[in-house]
């Protein structure tokens, strides 16, 4: 309604309100005294109908007026009271998570001149990375560093790593994401210890329409602590809500309780969590990235502690899709290990027991023990659950999602990056239009905004939340102006992986850099056929005109005179590497 035709008109010197009539009360502040008592009689949205008032898709007494810019409300009692001395405008963007992609909208807003606040839930940058700090990345480091970080890295000089190494992932934290986290521009609007609760509008639920584009966030911290934003960049990711190891999506019986002798995907079994399975009995459930990393280490760990034996389990009927044998598969990471994970099962390695569907977990008088929806078991010491993970919109309950029914993605999206039709390097650039949803200004961004699909880049992410910062700022030509550079057998080839490990060993034997990769792919097609993995080597040597010492060592990876060359090894130095390809 407005003011020509508001029955009540403000009075002269006095702000005009916006919001639910329970706000007005709360905040002591609308309009003229009899304006605010007839709102709140009529339930009004504003100081009048709420119904006129999302009409006209503003406020009707005037400019909307919000609670107030960053200032953290106080922990409730019962519930805060708000105040009405902000606008919109005046209001920063929230980042919720401070990892690769969290840190690169905040490098984005900032170039934008946008404010922002980044909340992270941990206590220091790159938290859930960290978790898999052993893991080394397909990427090069030249597709692992957001642009807009880059360009503020540089004007701060930071010694910037080569664009054609492969960082793990404790070496993006301590290279690049710390480094980035300490720079004023970004430290000065950083939280730690916040962990995001809830989001909603402010004085609205997810029900009222009228006038809710016009309402400030607010977000509810853990610890019942309230803010409020202008808009959400949601980068907190999937890693802290893992698959379970049920068949059908849920818990399997007795999961929960066992969940000691359950470790999530990626664990550290060739450092800090050796203990846990050398010379044991490790049951791998899964077929994706995760549990192809998790075989190969173990096979590493198996050639130095006697007694550690290896069950990979996988629901399907076969695990071609895991080896890359069929033409469907255009993730080009997901082949590569795939043949070398043949190798391990073909070489007794690794035992593979297809069509197990994990129903009941229960303890055992041996460890841990999975039963089958069919009645099969399968005893162990521990189980490596690499099942994937699924986004959680729990926090924006009260927010309006529109969220494809399959992979939990914004339904424009899901065609886009469908992982049965698309590799990480085949997703089609995408910005904030797919990734806008019917709450104006909410965005779901990096591992999160591909629901349960495997398929995601860092270098995907930091151009969602390029062109999200583009849009906030008003740059709508900038915004619509979405590239990516991911060419299908570069950003997403285990090659890579091969090829750089290759150039050091070369180095380390006097040898062309092509030498290493062709003794390991030589040795590997005449490998069953030859009497031991050693006859193997010394064959392939001999077939590319190598001394059979030095093949040895190369295939073993030791400087060791003799030693024996192990599959493991052997798998590392052909494109089959491990590694977490869309990390």
């Amino acid at each position: 309604m407005s003011s020509d035709t508001s029955p009540t008109d403000p009075a002269a010197g006095q702000d005009p309100c916006c919001g639910t009539a329970e706000a007005a009360t709360a905040a002591g502040a609308c309009c003229a005294p009899a304006a605010k008592t007839e709102s709140i009689a009529d339930d009004a949205g504003c100081c009048g109908p709420a119904a006129e008032s999302g009409a006209l898709g503003a406020s009707c007494c005037g400019p909307a007026t919000t609670v107030s810019a960053v200032e953290f409300l106080p922990t409730p009692a019962a519930r805060p009271a708000l105040t009405t001395d902000g606008r919109p405008e005046d209001l920063p963007v929230v980042v919720i998570g401070a990892g690769p992609v969290g840190l690169a909208a905040a490098a984005h807003l900032h170039e934008q001149g946008v404010p922002f606040l980044v909340l992270e839930a941990g206590d220091q940058v790159g938290a859930s990375v960290r978790q898999w700090s052993h893991v080394g990345l397909f990427s090069p480091w030249r597709y692992d560093i957001d642009p807009a970080a880059r360009r503020l890295l540089d004007a701060a000089g930071w010694a910037a790593p080569h664009d054609d190494g492969l960082p793990t992932g404790g070496q993006l934290v301590e290279d690049y994401l710390q480094p980035l986290a300490k720079l004023p521009a970004i430290a000065a609007h950083l939280r730690f210890h916040a962990p995001v609760a809830a989001i909603s509008r402010v004085g609205a639920d997810r029900v009222r329409t009228a006038g809710r584009a016009d309402l400030p966030f607010v977000i509810r911290l853990a610890d019942g602590t309230e803010l409020t934003a202008a808009a959400i960049v949601d980068a907190s990711g999937t890693w802290r809500t893992p698959n379970p190891l049920g068949a059908n999506g849920l818990p399997a019986h007795g999961e929960p309780e066992n969940a000691d002798l359950i470790d999530h995907a990626l664990p550290d079994v060739l450092g800090g969590d050796r203990d846990a399975h050398a010379g044991k009995h490790t049951i791998v459930v899964g077929s994706g990235h995760s549990a192809a990393n998790t075989l190969l280490d173990l096979a590493r760990l198996a050639e130095t502690a006697p007694g550690t034996r290896i069950t990979w389990a996988v629901r399907g009927e076969s695990a071609s899709r895991a080896f890359g044998g069929e033409d469907a598969d255009e993730l080009p990471a997901r082949g590569a290990l795939g043949s070398g994970l043949h190798t391990l099962v073909d070489t007794g390695q690794v035992t593979l027991v297809t069509g197990f569907g994990v129903h009941t977990v229960r303890r055992s008088a041996d460890g841990i023990e999975l039963v089958a929806a069919d009645g099969r078991t399968l005893t162990g010491d521990r189980v490596v659950s690499a099942t994937g993970f699924r986004p959680d919109h729990s926090i924006a309950g009260e927010l309006r999602l529109d969220l494809d029914p399959i992979l939990g993605c914004t339904r424009t999206l899901a065609d886009l990056i469908d992982p049965n039709e698309h590799s990480c390097g085949t997703v089609a650039p995408h910005g904030y239009r797919e990734l806008g949803q019917p709450e104006p200004n909410y965005y779901a961004v990096g591992m999160k905004s591909y629901g349960r699909a495997p398929t995601f880049l860092m270098a995907t992410g930091y151009e969602q939340v390029r062109s999200i910062a583009a849009a906030l700022a008003g740059d709508f030509d900038a915004a619509d102006d979405v590239q990516l550079d991911l060419p299908e057998t570069g950003v997403c080839s285990s090659n890579l992986v091969a090829e750089n490990a290759s150039r050091q060993i070369a180095a380390r034997f006097g040898l062309t850099p092509d030498v290493p990769i062709l003794l390991a792919t030589t040795t590997m097609d005449l490998l069953p056929t030859a009497a031991s993995t050693s006859d193997a080597v010394r064959a392939a040597a001999d077939k590319i005109g190598l001394d059979q010492q030095v093949a040895l060592q190369i295939a073993a990876l030791t400087e060791q005179p003799g030693a024996l060359p192990s599959v493991a090894g052997l798998i590392s130095l052909t494109s089959s590497a491990g590694g977490s390809c869309c990390a």
